[in-house]
């Protein structure tokens, strides 16, 4: 299933997850504009999974509803292009790459097999918005929303570190 999750023109507040059909099928609370943590909701309003840095780091933690963590997402150091690693502990280390100035991202098993993919879009999503494509039986698409959600923290906190240096 493909899921459509937007992010919010100030990084704060509720948005919604969409599925291809434009359906709404659940959404991520965006708890402040000031920190980068998230919670993401299913359809009945329960909450499935959460993503927050850890305290003094670079580090994305991706959380069950009952806080257990189910990953650990960081930024790999690579010149040509775009690196994260998602480290699912038992279920595996995932790597996410994307060419240098491209928009699309592949999630890779440790055999380098595709398990997912995601892009950013636009059009009516102008704030921010991926499209996420699950194909992993051990990665759910609520945990991977917190993932590509992470992923965009972790690029928007590194912009602005850069763009603060200078």
């Amino acid at each position: 299933m493909g899921l459509y999750i937007k992010d919010n023109f100030f990084n704060a507040g509720e948005t919604e997850v969409r599925n291809e059909a434009g359906e709404h099928i659940g959404s991520v609370d965006l708890k402040s504009a000031w920190g980068s943590s998230l919670d993401v909701y299913n359809q009945d309003g329960q909450k499935v999974c959460s993503g927050k840095f850890r305290f003094f780091s670079n580090k994305w933690e991706v959380m069950n509803a009952d806080e257990a963590v189910l990953g650990v997402l960081r930024m790999r150091i690579s010149f040509f292009s775009k690196k994260y690693e998602y480290d699912a502990g038992e279920r595996g280390t995932y790597e996410i790459v994307s060419p240098v100035f491209s928009k699309e991202y592949e999630i890779l098993d440790e055999g380098g097999t595709k398990m997912a993919s995601f892009r950013r879009v636009s059009g009516w999503f102008q704030s921010g918005a991926y499209h996420l494509e699950n194909h992993s039986p051990a990665l759910g698409d609520w945990e991977l929303a917190a993932v590509v959600m992470g992923v965009h923290a972790i690029q928007k906190r590194k912009n602005n570190s850069a763009a603060s240096s200078t």
